[in-house]
């Protein structure tokens, strides 16, 4: 046995069984949550007064890369993280694009981080962006003061995403002609819902 308790505006409180198992709290007929056996679950786009959210399954991830990768001196190059750690919400395109695209609008915090190899000199740099809809947002760099045959750099901010066509990608460059990307913990790329639009 379920109800639907309807906060109507014409006839008052309207309740409708059904054998759902649920309990439906409806304003005007629009979903607000759902009460079953795994807890309360706010419809899309609705949350508690006061800001807040009272959520099930924001979308989030977490990709490495597989393998290690060359990359051309100077060039702007997507980073393949082609790997899922988990992506809740399947979101996270893995083999094609390597981009995330959220299906539900709000505030994510993004990260990435990358590790290259080279035989280092004084002067050399890595660099990391955040590309939102093919366009850099926020990037970050290291240069190597001291000759090291590696460097690693990271970067992290608050993206907002319209749920539908917003992306995000992760760009690499370094000014070293024999740099490698390292597929060790150093580089990876997550992102999560942290509040809704």
């Amino acid at each position: 046995m379920s109800i639907t308790l309807n906060a109507d505006t014409s006839s008052g409180l309207v309740m409708t069984s059904d054998t759902s198992g649920e309990i439906k709290l409806q304003s005007a007929g629009a979903d607000i949550a759902t009460v079953d056996s795994s807890g309360i679950t706010m419809a899309s786009g609705k949350s508690v007064s006061g800001g807040e959210i009272i959520q099930n399954g924001g979308p989030a991830f977490r990709a490495s890369i597989n393998s290690d990768l060359g990359v051309s001196v100077s060039t702007w190059t997507k980073v393949p993280f082609d790997t899922e750690e988990f992506d809740t919400n399947s979101n996270y395109d893995n083999a094609t694009n390597y981009r995330f695209t959220p299906t539900v609008a709000g505030y994510y915090q993004a990260n990435a981080s990358v590790r290259v190899n080279y035989s280092g000199a004084a002067g050399d740099f890595v660099w990391v962006r955040i590309y939102k809809n093919g366009t850099a947002y926020n990037g970050h760099y290291n240069r190597d003061a001291n000759g090291q045959p590696y460097g690693s750099v990271n970067v992290s901010d608050l993206v907002y995403m319209n749920g539908s066509s917003d992306y995000i990608e992760v760009y690499f460059q370094t000014n070293h002609n024999t740099a490698t990307i390292s597929n060790g913990i150093e580089s990876k790329f997550s992102a999560s819902l942290v509040r809704l639009a």
